[in-house]
């Protein structure tokens, strides 16, 4: 019987963000370490911004950029403390 390793594969993770009054959405967290213009999102048609992501199974601190402001996720139900006395919205990937 042969046995195989499973090797750790990365995952497509959807995030969205329900704010149609906003000019500008992105994604920041320690996957790209903290850079508020390098995943920009897109708006559709109801007012949701989305974005999708390959990330490998870990947990991860996030938040959106939502012009200009920081913005915890809405939908996220675990978040943690920064350095910054607020709150990170947490990811875990399988």
């Amino acid at each position: 019987m042969k046995t195989t390793t499973k090797k750790e594969k990365s995952k497509k993770v959807n995030f969205s963000l329900l704010a149609p009054q906003a000019g500008s959405v992105s994604l920041a967290g320690d996957f790209n370490n903290w850079d508020p213009v390098s995943h920009s999102m897109k708006k559709d048609k109801k007012g949701v911004w989305k974005i999708s992501l390959n990330l490998s199974p870990g947990i991860y601190q996030y938040n959106f950029y939502l012009d200009g402001e920081w913005q915890n996720d809405p939908t996220c139900i675990e978040y943690v403390e920064n350095p910054f006395g607020t709150l990170n919205s947490v990811k875990r990937v399988e």
